[in-house]
C-alpha cells in the first residue's frame, strides 16, 4: 500500500468508526510533510451543526496544530468526495491537492451525493435557486468597514 492509499484508508477507517457511534460515513485527514496534522469526522448529527463536515473538522484541527489558518503544502485525504462548502474552505486555506476514496456517484444511491449542489453552483448567480443579492450599507459615522480592518492590520 502506497502513502496515498494509507492516508485514504485512515480516512475511511475514521468514517467507519463514526458510523459505529451514530455519525455519518465521512472521515478526513490533513497531511503535510508526511505527517498527519489534522483528523476529522462528520459531526453534523451529534452537534446539530450543518458545517461540521469531516473535511472542515480536519482543517480546523490542522489549523489549531499549526497555529495558522493557512495550510499551504498540505493535502487532504477524504473518505468521500468533498462537498462544495468543504472544497471552498480547502481552497481558502491554501490546499491544492485532495484525494478521496468514494465519489458522488458511489454516494448517490444512499442520498449522500452533493452532485446536485455542484450543478447548482455551476450556474450563474442569477439562475440559482437561492436568492443572492448585494445590498450596500453606508455608515457615515465611521470609516468604511474594510478600511477599519486594514488600519487594525497595520497596527499589529
Amino acid at each position: 500500500m502506497n502513502q496515498e492509499q494509507t492516508y485514504l484508508a485512515e480516512a475511511v477507517a475514521l468514517a467507519r468508526s463514526n458510523i459505529e457511534t451514530g455519525g455519518r460515513p465521512f472521515g478526513a485527514v490533513v497531511v503535510r510533510g508526511g505527517e498527519v496534522i489534522g483528523r476529522g469526522v462528520n459531526e453534523m448529527l451529534s452537534t446539530g451543526d450543518p458545517t461540521s463536515h469531516a473535511e472542515l473538522n480536519a482543517l480546523r484541527a490542522a489549523a489549531r496544530k499549526l497555529g495558522s489558518p493557512r495550510l499551504e503544502g498540505a493535502l487532504v485525504y477524504a473518505s468521500g468526495q468533498p462537498c462544495p462548502m468543504c472544497l471552498a474552505a480547502m481552497r481558502m486555506a491554501g490546499i491544492t491537492e485532495i484525494a478521496y476514496a468514494h465519489s458522488n456517484a458511489d454516494a448517490e444511491p444512499f442520498g449522500l451525493s452533493t452532485a446536485a449542489i455542484y450543478a447548482e453552483l455551476a450556474k450563474p448567480l442569477a439562475e440559482q435557486a437561492m436568492r443572492f443579492r448585494h445590498v450596500p450599507v453606508e455608515d457615515t459615522s465611521a470609516a468604511p468597514l474594510y478600511v477599519t480592518w486594514q488600519r487594525q492590520q497595520d497596527k499589529d
